[in-house]
């Protein structure tokens, strides 16, 4: 699985993720594949919990769509419902989970960090816009609680965002570093 967070803190904005992939009881780490779990579109940077075949598809995807805008809740809904249609159409997204879902699953989740602020996607496309910070991936208990515990202490989010990434490698059987880390001013 993975580790991936988004923090805002003051007029900065941080993602940062793990690089392990796992297959079954297989690791692959860093030391062996550049396993890039944050890829940017535009100026905002894109982290994807789930599958690894997520990573290529939705980079290429969102890079050959017209139009992404990702720098509001109701920018990243609309950009998230178009690239549902057409991972369905051009790249044979399995849609299904249980019987009872209430929609097609577009079968991943996401965080996305940019000047703008720090937002969510899950499976459903439903869009959170975080003020703090949050977490996603199988160690993302781990680092919401080293981000909570730090986030008050700290002044920035680059540092916020190391406690939090360093939680999840540390303790999650599923997430281990290297890491990655980007952060950049926001907008106002």
């Amino acid at each position: 699985m993975t580790t991936i967070v988004v923090v805002r803190k003051g007029r900065e904005v941080a993602i940062a993720a793990d690089t392990l992939v796992t297959f079954g009881d297989t690791r692959l780490s860093g030391a062996y594949e550049a396993n890039q779990k944050i890829f940017s579109v535009g100026d905002s940077y894109i982290g994807i919990a789930g599958t690894a075949a997520h990573f290529p598809v939705l980079g290429r995807l969102l890079a050959s769509m017209d139009d992404v805008r990702l720098n509001s809740r109701d920018d990243v809904f609309e950009t998230f419902m178009r690239a549902h249609s057409l991972l369905k159409q051009h790249y044979f997204l399995n849609t299904k989970e249980d019987d009872d879902d209430p929609y097609e699953s577009s079968q991943l989740t996401a965080l996305i960090a940019n000047p703008s602020g720090i937002y969510g996607v899950y499976s459903y496309r439903e869009v959170f816009s975080f003020e703090r910070f949050w977490a996603i991936g199988s160690g993302r208990n781990f680092a919401l609680g080293a981000m909570h515990a730090v986030y008050d202490r700290l002044e920035s989010a680059h540092e916020i965002a190391e406690a939090g990434i360093g939680g999840g490698i540390e303790f999650d059987k599923s997430s281990a570093g290297p890491y990655r880390i980007y952060s950049f001013p926001t907008r106002a």
